[in-house]
């Protein structure tokens, strides 16, 4: 990845992974509790980057997220949503194929084509209207598919919540953005940018849910965002947790 594109997929992708525990905030399954220390181990440094990040959240990209809903008309935000969207549908297509899920991969080869087409380029997601479901699939899944254990909970700054497994996927995932399609590097960076703020703005609901019902923010989303990484592994249908003398490649999380 070539330092221009890096500059411009940097800002949305990475918010998309910060998403990752805001997402499953509200939704994560409950399993059996593990000892932090098997989980989280970097507590300690993950701590403060959390906090650092939270910082910046508070600082620029909340405020802009806000402004990009009041400012702009809810349909043309749906319509940015299915554009970005679209260009997650082939990277997903990729490591479902990689995952050895060919009917999973032809099917968002097919949402690809019918939105690209009939979607003026995927800003209609007439996929779905037809019955077409979008799965999301990314390199870190993929990785946990060919045996690759989740590794230790990291928060990257910037990044947001990660895992040692995820981490290593990250680099394929940020370069298979919308920004791939485009040359010019001004183009790209506007384009990282509005993904960043969109990302942001959707969750502006889940982050004020955080605000309300979480005493320990840090301990909520690290946990939401290991249940939800487990459910998308095992494709939302998680086998039960092993017990503590069982070994397991991938361990279920807290």
């Amino acid at each position: 990845m070539t330092p221009a594109m890096r500059s411009a997929l940097t800002p949305g992708l990475l918010v998309l992974i910060l998403s990752g525990g805001l997402n499953g905030c509200a939704s994560a399954p409950e399993q059996k509790a593990r000892p932090h220390s098997q989980a989280d181990p970097l507590e300690t440094w993950n701590r403060k980057v959390f906090t650092f990040n939270e910082g910046l959240d508070k600082l620029a990209l909340k405020p802009a997220a806000q402004a990009y809903v009041h400012i702009v008309p809810r349909l043309v935000r749906q319509g940015v949503n299915n554009f970005f969207g679209n260009f997650s549908d082939i990277w997903s297509s990729v490591n479902n194929f990689l995952q050895a899920k060919p009917a999973r991969g032809v099917s968002d080869l097919m949402r690809v084509g019918t939105n690209t087409v009939f979607g003026i380029g995927g800003i209609f997601d007439v996929a779905t209207q037809a019955g077409m479901e979008r799965t999301r699939e990314d390199f870190g899944q993929t990785l946990g598919t060919w045996g690759f254990p989740a590794g230790p909970y990291i928060v990257w700054p910037i990044l947001g919540p990660s895992s040692l497994r995820d981490s290593f996927g990250l680099p394929l995932d940020m370069a298979a953005g919308p920004s791939m399609a485009f040359k010019d590097d001004g183009l790209r960076l506007g384009l990282g940018l509005l993904q960043a703020v969109n990302v942001r703005a959707n969750l502006l609901g889940a982050s004020s849910l955080l605000d309300d019902v979480a005493l320990d923010r840090y301990t909520f989303v690290r946990d939401a965002y290991l249940q939800r990484r487990y459910s998308l592994l095992h494709d939302g249908a998680p086998p039960n947790p092993p017990s503590e003398s069982e070994e397991s490649v991938e361990e279920p999380p807290q």
